[in-house]
């Protein structure tokens, strides 16, 4: 079945929350406390749900983070978490939720997005390793082939260094692949 994207709003808390818990296993309730806590901390620019028959069985969010660059801090958009529930794997639900959000972040203008994730999963979907474009991990929890990245038009060739994520992803420990 094909699914459907759109925003996320207030009322898909719970859906929300439910998909983060399955999809993220044993660490579920962790990483659905990171959702909110970067909502509640001003943190988020964009949330995203995936619909199948009017049931919300996928999620993303962008939230803000910086690049600490040697001329000046630059605002960019962190990928996390994203979470397809287990009885929609496989469906292409996550590749819709990455395409989704890579058009999103791409709107908010932000010179580039990252996240945390297999290469082999993120590779072919467009995204790249960090640290050959210049950025470094904000953690040496992140081995180099997680740490990717896309940019956008808007990145200029100083805009280099190392990622700095937002307090939630340190105040809950969601910082390196786990």
């Amino acid at each position: 079945m094909k699914s459907s994207i759109r925003p996320a709003t207030p009322a898909d808390s719970a859906a929300i929350a439910g998909v983060v818990a399955d999809a993220f296993g044993d660490k579920g309730p962790v990483v659905a406390r990171l959702v909110t806590a970067l909502e509640d901390a001003g943190h988020a620019r964009a949330g995203l749900v995936a619909e199948v028959e009017g049931q919300v069985v996928g999620h993303t969010m962008l939230s803000r983070s910086w690049v600490d660059a040697e001329r000046a801090l630059v605002e960019v958009l962190v990928l996390s978490p994203m979470s397809v529930a287990t009885s929609h794997h496989g469906q292409g639900i996550g590749t819709d939720l990455l395409a989704a959000a890579v058009v999103e972040a791409e709107r908010l203008g932000t010179p580039a997005v990252f996240l945390e994730g297999d290469p082999r999963f993120y590779g072919p979907r467009g995204w790249s390793p960090g640290r050959p474009l210049g950025f470094a991990p904000p953690s040496t929890r992140i081995p180099d082939p997680g740490f990717q990245v896309v940019v956008f038009a808007a990145r200029e060739d100083w805009m280099t260094g190392a990622l700095v994520y937002c307090d939630p992803f340190w105040s809950h420990d969601c910082v390196g692949l786990r």
